[in-house]
């Protein structure tokens, strides 16, 4: 590169140089709703990512909008880093969600539903239900929803009644027959309330503790699955409720309520307290979207705007469905031709021998599981079991994040407590939507005699790490489990996480560092060996950035330039793979590589606020995301390293958060033999032609297409996974 040149390539303004996050989320969910637009996904997924979709909006509102118009309520007019104010995002956003609300409407009532009815499943309304059906649905009313639904008025005597986050109404305008000879009201007044003949509201909850879909011929096994929306049986049994009443609109609704409540924790006294009133608080906090169906009643929708304290920019009109979370019922049909092929996880081929010592396993060497191509009951929890049944383990220490209820976890620190062991266990209380679970979690601990630490003041702990100590003959020795992953056997089945299992006397001793930070507030400097934010995982990421930049400065003197940075060697390379990326310190260093000549490519599933392929600036950047079957949740990290290559994995993405407000924990993988692992691990994804969108410098995703004259590549990154894991337990077995 000539001196000239270098000179002008100067950094761009950071309303260039960078996008913006919530618009980049939205992009996500773009991809998300593709996949069920592609007729290439099977007929039920496609339904499951219907769903998905929505529920991923429902979280954005309340996250994401619900921040923005806590801003602004407060008068903050800070602008983002593309240059935006609240106000201008919350302009952008509405503008890019209404067209992908228009293509999922027109995908399920044009495509999927269509697609269903073929099948014999059979999506319907109230008025396409045959006589005997609408006498089933008349019963079911009676027996499951008329003793429990309460419909609620609002007139001068009952307030506006309070609506719960993210539940479906439904609004009926009604009043009372006219007297005789009275000219009845007119249906456009406002139902503000009032007597006599006036138009009044009334509220009825859809209870929640039922299906969405209820089917109308259970007995009748001829292949056919005939479904009504538990909301169209409820709006068309009204009068069993409103007996007397004139009903003159019905309209269902639903609304969102802000969860950006969090409060500062710095001067809490107890911090499960302040948990509790922050739970409280996001109850009852403000509505941000109201959903109502095409086309509504006006009165109505003026009466629901103003009750709610929204602004007509705060309505969407559904033109489908009001919320399609409800056809997780629909998905659960017994249809498997309609459905992704089952995966049943592989014994991983270290751990097959299911009677061996685990702890005996990994003390010959290291052990890597890749979920949920391979057990995690076989692994991860067989090694809490192991350490909760093992009268040589002295000691457990686990973080946790997100669980299930039922976790198994739960049960086996229980049990280690019970039987003498110091059981350790440190609970993330905000843990977002997962609070009031995680508050039961260390609560029932507690009674079980566990210690439960709830982190440090001020940081959210989204470690996954385990630590278990041992009496063996030679001393006491520690064994840990690191991982990208929560300890959530549920989640474990769906996304893709990595783990390691490791007796090496340098990462247990940083672990074992860290559980004396999180428990007993040691004012840690550093770690030789672990990457943990906030302490030293920043520094240490620029370190190994600012390496690649100084190795591509010789590289480039010797000749080199970034497209001989190949995988089989090559110059300077840096391959990053996480779940978002947005933090601007990180990506001005990746800026600097890039125009250093340092090869980068990013595998970023969500949002990425970074430019990729900009001239000048990024041109050696290339980010891809992978959507498929799986949400791709697993954090690796490769350097070239000049040759003496290094990997890392870990629960941290490149995110302001994660490297500054969160206790995060990246390990490096040391052994040789997992790192080929990891690296063809990375090298599928970038390589996949099925299921890989490559970003463009402008924010936009293009979905790669296979080459016709390869069928192979047809197949994507969780199928190419799917089929080296079974090979693989294959070999082992024969071994």
């Amino acid at each position: 590169m000539s001196k000239d040149k270098a000179q002008t390539q100067t950094e761009l303004p950071d309303a260039e140089a960078f996008l913006n996050r919530e618009l980049t989320w939205l992009e996500f969910n773009r991809r998300v709703l593709h996949e069920a637009l592609d007729e290439r996904t099977p007929l039920l997924e496609r339904v499951a990512f219907l769903a998905i979709f929505n529920s991923n909006l429902d979280e954005f509102f309340q996250k994401r909008v619900g921040g923005l118009k806590r801003q602004i309520a407060a008068g903050i007019l800070t602008r983002t880093l593309d240059g935006l104010t609240p106000q201008e995002q919350l302009v952008r956003i509405r503008a890019a969600v209404l067209p992908m609300l228009e293509q999922q409407a027109d995908c399920y009532t044009q495509q999927i539903k269509p697609a269903l009815a073929v099948h014999g499943v059979h999506l319907l309304r109230w008025e396409e239900l045959a006589d005997a059906e609408q006498q089933f649905a008349r019963r079911y009313f009676r027996e499951n929803l008329f003793p429990v639904l309460t419909p609620l008025a609002f007139d001068p005597g009952h307030p506006f009644p309070f609506i719960s986050n993210l539940s479906t109404s439904l609004g009926v305008m009604l009043r009372p027959p006219p007297e005789d000879g009275a000219t009845p009201a007119s249906d456009d007044e406002d139902p503000s309330g009032g007597g006599g003949g006036r138009m009044q509201f009334a509220r009825v909850k859809v209870p929640e503790i039922l299906p969405g879909w209820i089917r109308v011929n259970p007995d009748q096994l001829n292949g056919q699955w005939r479904y009504v929306n538990l909301c169209e049986m409820i709006r068309h049994n009204l009068a069993d409720l409103f007996e007397g009443m004139d009903i003159r609109a019905v309209e269902p609704f639903r609304i969102s309520r802000n969860a950006d409540v969090e409060r500062d924790d710095d001067d809490a006294e107890d911090l499960l307290e302040m948990v509790e009133q922050e739970l409280r608080e996001r109850r009852f906090a403000r509505a941000v979207r109201l959903e109502i169906e095409n086309n509504p009643a006006r009165p109505m929708a003026r009466l629901l705007t103003h009750e709610l304290d929204l602004e007509d920019q705060d309505v969407y009109e559904m033109k489908a469905e009001l919320d399609y979370t409800d056809l997780w019922t629909v998905h659960e049909v017994n249809l498997p031709a309609l459905k992704h092929k089952p995966w049943s996880p592989v014994l991983p081929p270290r751990l097959a021998d299911q009677d061996a010592n685990i702890f005996n396993v990994i003390r010959t060497g290291d052990v890597m599981v890749h979920h949920p191509y391979e057990s995690f009951a076989a692994s991860v929890e067989r090694f809490i079991s192991a350490a909760a049944s093992d009268p040589d383990v002295i000691a457990i220490k686990l973080t946790l994040y997100r669980t299930q209820p039922d976790s198994p976890f739960i049960r086996q620190m229980i049990r280690a407590a019970e039987s003498g062991k110091q059981v350790v266990c440190l609970v993330e209380l905000k843990a977002r939507f997962d609070e009031q679970r995680n508050v039961q979690i260390a609560q029932t601990l507690e009674k079980a005699g566990v210690h439960v630490v709830y982190g440090l003041v001020g940081l959210k702990t989204h470690t996954k790490t385990a630590l278990v100590v041992r009496r063996e003959s030679s001393g006491l020795r520690c064994y840990a489990h690191v991982g990208t992953g929560n300890y959530h056997p549920k989640t474990a089945q769906l996304y893709t996480d990595l783990g390691l299992f490791t007796a090496d006397p340098r990462l247990t001793g940083d672990l074992v560092e860290l559980f004396h930070h999180l428990t007993g507030r040691s004012i840690k400097r550093d770690f030789p060996h672990l990457l943990i934010a906030p302490v030293n995982m920043r520094r240490r990421f620029m370190e190994l950035i600012e390496r690649e930049i100084e190795y591509a400065k010789l590289w480039s003197k010797q000749g080199g330039n970034a497209d001989d940075s190949t995988s089989g060697g090559g110059g300077p390379r840096i391959i990053a793979k996480m779940n978002s990326l947005e933090d601007r310190k990180v990506c001005l260093k990746l800026y600097e590589a890039s125009r250093a000549g340092v090869k980068i490519d990013l595998i970023v599933r969500g949002f990425c606020c970074l430019r990729p392929g900009v001239p000048g600036m990024s041109e050696n950047i290339s980010v891809i995301s992978v959507i498929g079957r799986f949400l791709e949740h697993s954090r690796i990290f490769y350097f070239h390293n000049n040759g003496k290559a290094e990997y890392f994995i870990g629960s941290a993405d490149w995110m302001y958060r994660n490297l500054s407000n969160r206790v995060e924990c990246i390990t490096p993988i040391y052994d040789q033999t997992l790192q080929v692992r990891l690296r063809q691990i990375l090298d599928l994804m970038l390589a996949d032609r099925r299921q890989a969108w490559d970003m463009q410098s402008d924010g936009t995703y293009v979905q790669r297409q296979p080459d016709p004259a390869d069928p192979s590549t047809a197949l994507g990154t969780h199928e190419r996974l799917m089929d080296l894991a079974r090979r693989e337990a294959a070999v082992g077995e024969m071994e």
